[in-house]
């Protein structure tokens, strides 16, 4: 397949789960961030420590985490930024190693919302080649976190609810032409 359809197979699965996608040129990331927040009513944004500071909007709260922040400042916060280590189109799912721009693992668990930039380069076809890319982090010790869509389980009547096991709203920019 070639790249541009495996990009679109991405964004076209990850709608599937009710998450909401928007695909942004490079130049256009920091206005369509602001945009994407506001419309989310963002005041109070978690984000990594390491996330780049062009992300980063002028006129929000921002609660830095390196590992300090409680959970309860998780969950009063109106939402997290982060990066993420790659995205799967076979399977529409974000994986997050928790390197570089994604912080720990409890900052993509704990807030009611998640806005996820991923870059187009980090985007593969199969879970195969996703999970190849992991090996390093796995390696690492690192955690790995599979996000498919919103937060979502069934109870044993096959009831859905959602934000149980993280953000019940998830937004997704991807960066690149």
């Amino acid at each position: 397949r070639d790249r541009e359809q495996i990009i679109h197979d991405f964004i076209e699965r990850v709608t599937e789960y009710k998450a909401t996608v928007k695909r942004v040129v490079a130049a256009e990331l920091a206005t369509k961030i602001v945009e994407t927040l506001a419309g989310r009513n963002v005041q109070r944004l978690v984000v990594p420590a390491d996330l780049p500071a062009m992300w980063l909007p002028d006129d929000l709260t921002i609660l830095q985490d390196s590992g300090n922040l409680s959970y309860e400042e998780l969950g009063d916060s109106d939402g997290v930024l982060t990066g993420c280590a790659l995205g799967i189109a076979q399977t529409g799912t974000i994986v997050m190693d928790h390197s570089t721009q994604q912080g720990r693992r409890a900052i993509s668990l704990v807030p009611d919302y998640h806005l996820c930039i991923v870059q187009v380069d980090q985007i593969v076809g199969l879970v195969a080649e996703g999970i190849e890319r992991l090996t390093p982090a796995v390696r690492a010790g690192r955690p790995i976190t599979f996000i498919s869509g919103p937060s979502a389980t069934s109870d044993i009547e096959l009831n859905r609810v959602e934000g149980v096991h993280g953000p019940r709203t998830l937004d997704v920019l991807v960066v690149g032409m």
